[in-house]
C-alpha cells in the first residue's frame, strides 16, 4: 500500500502545477460542500475570533477559502518528494533569511515557530532543500501506514522528524549543536501540556514546550510563515522574539508563549483564509469555564 501511495505522489508530482492546484481547489470545494461538521467548526471559530465584527458573507467566503487552501496544500504535499532545490526556487522566495543566518551565527541553535498556515509542509521542505536540515516536531499519526508515508514525504528534502512529547532531551542536544527545530504552535493542547494565553482576545491553551525549550537552550525563537499567492509562495522570517527572563519560570513561560501566539495571530489576521480554522483552537477551557 505504501508503494501505491508513492506512485500517486509521483503522478501528482509530475503533472503541471496549475492542473494540480486546480484539482486541489476542486477537492477542497467538494469537501466544503459535504463536510458539514468541519464547515460549522470554521464558522464557529470565526465567530469566536471576530465577535460580531465580520459579516456572515465574509465568514462564508473565508470558510470556502480555507477548504480551497487545504485542498491545494494536500496536492502540493504530494509533489514534495520530487522537488529539488531548483524546482523549489521556482515556487518559493524567502524574505528575512538573513535573520535566520544571524541567529545561527550565535551558535546556540534556532527554534522556528509557525502555524498550520499557508503550505507549512512546503515551507519545511524549503529549509531542508536549502541546507538547514531542521528537526521538525510532529504528532505521530494513528495509522502506521500514513505515518510511514507522511514521514517519507517530510524527510525526503533533508529534514528529520521528532515526535511530540517524548524528545525534549533530543531537541536540547540538537540545539546545543547549533541545530534548528521547527515547531507548530497554533493548536489546542490539554491543560497539563500548555498555558492559557490570548488568541484573538480569547484564552487559548497553548503548548508551553517551545518557550521552555528556548529558556533551557538559549536558542533564538524566530516566527516564520509561508504565504500563498497564486502558484507561488513567500516565506517570511520575522524578527527574533525576545525572551522574558525574570526568574519566575511559570510567568516567563506564559509571557513568552503569549508573545509567540501574538505573532501567529497577527499573520492570521492579514490572511485569514490561509489558516487552519477547521481545528477547535479554543476547545480546552480554563477551570470553571464550559468546554467548547
Amino acid at each position: 500500500m505504501l508503494t501505491i501511495l508513492k506512485i500517486i505522489t509521483y503522478i501528482i508530482g509530475h503533472i503541471p502545477l496549475k492542473a494540480a492546484l486546480l484539482a486541489g481547489r476542486l477537492a477542497g470545494r467538494l469537501i466544503y460542500l459535504i463536510d458539514a461538521r468541519h464547515r460549522k467548526t470554521v464558522m464557529d471559530n470565526l465567530k469566536t475570533a471576530y465577535k460580531g465584527q465580520m459579516s456572515e458573507a465574509r465568514m462564508t467566503g473565508i470558510t470556502k477559502g480555507v477548504f480551497a487552501s487545504i485542498g491545494m496544500t494536500a496536492f502540493e504535499f504530494m509533489r514534495i518528494p520530487w522537488l529539488d532545490k531548483a524546482g523549489m526556487d521556482r515556487l518559493v522566495v524567502c524574505r528575512g533569511r538573513e535573520r535566520l543566518d544571524a541567529a545561527l551565527a550565535r551558535g546556540k541553535g534556532v527554534i522556528i515557530y509557525t502555524a498550520h498556515f499557508g503550505n507549512w509542509e512546503l515551507m519545511a521542505a524549503w529549509f531542508g532543500l536549502n541546507g538547514y536540515g531542521a528537526d521538525i516536531v510532529v504528532r505521530e499519526l494513528d495509522s502506521p501506514l500514513m505515518e510511514n508515508f507522511v514521514a517519507w514525504v517530510r524527510t525526503r528534502p533533508g529534514n528529520r522528524m521528532v515526535h511530540k512529547g517524548r524528545n525534549m532531551r533530543k531537541l536540547l542536544k540538537h540545539l546545543s549543536a547549533n541545530g534548528m527545530a521547527g515547531i507548530l504552535l497554533d493548536q489546542n493542547v490539554a491543560d497539563v501540556e500548555g498555558v492559557f494565553v490570548d488568541y484573538f482576545g480569547v484564552p487559548a491553551c497553548t503548548n508551553k514546550g517551545p518557550a521552555m525549550l528556548a529558556a533551557m537552550s538559549g536558542a533564538a525563537m524566530l516566527p516564520c510563515f509561508m504565504v500563498r499567492k497564486g502558484t507561488r509562495h513567500t516565506i517570511y522570517i520575522g524578527e527574533e522574539t525576545p525572551l522574558v527572563r525574570t526568574g519566575d519560570k511559570e510567568a516567563d513561560t506564559t509571557a513568552n508563549t503569549a508573545a509567540c501566539t501574538k505573532a501567529i495571530e497577527d499573520m492570521v489576521r492579514v490572511h485569514p483564509e490561509q489558516w487552519f480554522w477547521v481545528h477547535r483552537r479554543w476547545k480546552t477551557r480554563p477551570k470553571g469555564e464550559k468546554r467548547q
